[in-house]
């Protein structure tokens, strides 16, 4: 396991210093790529990476490769954020699991998306709520751990500012 995070995370994101994008863009791409990974609507995560990467000129090989990895985590989340919908608007609670909603999308995704439209409109709500605050978080603990990774890999080294502070550039 720590082989293939090495090769399919770790590595990629210090190609990406190695061409001199700063560790802050990429902490907000993997923040972005992350978040909108687990979006509760199957099948549009890359398109929603594309248009973010897009409109906030961030890094979209980041973002893909983030979003591509965080598949298996919107499929755990899926239905904790469909009941959090359903929490938030006192809708009745489906009494669906991850295998069934599945098993709807193989055998007819028009049916499945119209039989679950409603419920994933309010899980979208339930993750718009806390998507802001995620993307937050994961930038503040992303941002120094890449600077740090840029220093120590050589690709950033710390000067002096006019305050006595250092600063990597």
């Amino acid at each position: 396991m720590r082989g293939f995070l090495h090769r399919r995370l770790v590595r990629p994101i210090v190609d990406l210093l190695t061409q001199g994008i700063t560790p802050e863009k990429i902490a907000l791409s993997i923040a972005f790529g992350l978040v909108l990974g687990v979006f509760p609507a199957l099948g549009w995560t890359t398109l929603l990476c594309l248009l973010v990467a897009v409109w906030l000129k961030l890094n979209v090989p980041a973002m893909q490769l983030v979003n591509y990895l965080a598949y298996p985590l919107q499929l755990v989340l899926l239905v904790p954020l469909l009941r959090a919908g359903e929490f938030l608007f006192r809708a009745p609670k489906l009494t669906i699991s991850l295998p069934q909603i599945l098993a709807m999308i193989r055998a007819d995704v028009w049916h499945a998306i119209t039989a679950l439209w409603v419920a994933t409109m309010h899980a979208i709500v339930a993750w718009a709520v806390v998507a802001p605050l995620a993307i937050y978080l994961l930038y503040k603990i992303l941002a120094p751990i890449l600077t740090r990774l840029a220093q120590v890999s050589g690709l950033a080294t710390p000067v002096a500012t006019a305050a006595g502070v250092a600063e990597v550039c």
